[in-house]
């Protein structure tokens, strides 16, 4: 675990740490905004499930507002139109969503606790798991939730933290969050910021 806290403390204290601050900043303006952009955002994060998060932000500009009007069919076409892996299935859940729109902030008010609201998003948003809902509650500045991303167990396996399971159940995933949430104490993170700062050290970038 050393190594790895010496590399997020470097980083913290380079001008990555500046984006990763900028990107929480931005995260938390999002969540004080308006439903209809809180809801597009959670249509960013249904379309990332399983798919690059690259891809999705790409998508996401593309179709924009789209995903507010545009019918189950048109929604696939403008999927396919951009490459997008899984255009039918994913165009039904985004469409889905839409009886969401107008409820979200309110639901969101109605917890004070991060990981019952994310049971709520589980239970109730079509195509939301754990790594999805804690996803969008991240990009809308909430802190206290892990993603567990196949990416970030790699991470964690090479750090002699966790084993890669080989397959995600609910059960590993909430034990995965609990050794990230022990590594982000020993860095004096949050795990919104320790996701960032993961992804970084994975991938090189810091997205959303």
């Amino acid at each position: 675990m050393a190594s790895i806290l010496t590399q997020l403390a470097e980083l913290k204290a380079s001008p990555v740490g500046k984006t990763v601050n900028a990107r929480l900043f931005e995260f938390k303006k999002l969540g004080q905004s308006t439903e209809e952009k809180i809801f597009l955002e959670l249509c960013f994060c249904l379309l990332t499930a399983n798919y690059s998060a690259e891809g999705g932000i790409r998508i996401q500009r593309a179709i924009g507002k789209g995903f507010l009007t545009l019918n189950e069919n048109e929604m696939a076409a403008e999927l396919k139109k951009h490459g997008y892996r899984f255009p039918n299935t994913r165009a039904a859940r985004l469409v889905r969503a839409r009886e969401h729109l107008g409820k979200i902030k309110p639901a969101l008010a109605s917890f004070q606790d991060e990981k019952q609201l994310r049971q709520w998003l589980v239970a109730n948003v079509y195509g939301f798991g754990y790594k999805e809902s804690s996803h969008f509650l991240r990009n809308i500045g909430y802190e206290s939730l892990a993603i567990v991303d196949f990416h970030i167990v790699d991470l964690l396996e090479k750090c002699t933290l966790a084993e890669r399971p080989k397959t995600m159940t609910p059960k590993r995933y909430l034990e995965l969050e609990s050794c990230l949430e022990k590594l982000g104490r020993k860095a004096g993170m949050t795990l919104a910021e320790l996701d960032l700062y993961l992804w970084y050290i994975e991938t090189g970038k810091v997205l959303k």
